[in-house]
């Protein structure tokens, strides 16, 4: 198929000429892909997808057990040696029938002598110049009694201020009180022995019988 063109000729005349309908159909898809590529050319891109490596990290952190200072050295006149005192400064003593993981002393005993105990998940500990291996022991109602070089320790209800040592050589309980010291320094042996009664209290109030 053939269509018309208008040209002029050499007079100024312009002229019908046939122009082959093939060509126009050409020129016209060639000009519908110039235009579809300049458009192609101007939608942007989809982004590439990107992964972030994320490290491995290793296993969670054991956390760091809870220290709990139980005690301080103090040096004591009355004893003549450097002794141990709990965090209000109160004497401590141990009881010569226990072992480093069993207390003779309970029930009313305790009362008179409360032991050193510290809560669940604590870890006893010493202050500066304390020395010696601390541990732990389960008493016979739970609680967690605090030792010291395989002593269990106590306070004494008879000592009224800190420092005092009044439970000192004191015979109760089925055995014999002594106050902690530290170091190789030993209680003198001048110090008297003491009995108070176990199974009465004197009436003059003196004594932590039960």
């Amino acid at each position: 198929m053939i269509t018309d063109a208008t040209r002029r000729d050499r007079d100024g005349h312009e002229r019908q000429h046939p122009v082959p309908r093939p060509v126009v159909a050409l020129a016209g898809v060639a000009l519908v892909g110039l235009l579809a590529a300049a458009c192609g050319s101007s939608t942007p891109s989809a982004s590439p997808t990107t992964t972030t490596k994320v490290a491995a990290g290793g296993p969670p952190a054991t956390p760091a057990p809870s220290v709990q200072v139980v005690a301080d050295a103090m040096a004591n006149s009355t004893i003549g040696a450097t002794i141990l005192v709990n965090s209000a400064g109160m004497t401590l003593y141990q009881l010569s029938t226990d072992t480093a993981t069993t207390s003779a002393c309970n029930g009313a005993c305790a009362s008179a002598w409360p032991p050193l105990t510290v809560a669940s998940g604590m870890t006893p500990e010493g202050g500066a110049g304390t020395g010696g291996t601390w541990g732990i022991l389960t008493r016979t109602d739970g609680s967690r009694q605090v030792t010291y070089k395989g002593h269990p320790l106590y306070t004494f209800a008879g000592d009224k201020a800190a420092g005092s040592t009044s439970g000192q050589n004191l015979k109760d309980g089925g055995g014999l009180w002594t106050v902690v010291t530290v170091g190789a320094t030993s209680t003198p042996a001048t110090t008297p022995a003491k009995t108070t009664p176990t199974t009465t209290k004197p009436s003059s109030g003196g004594g932590y019988g039960y």
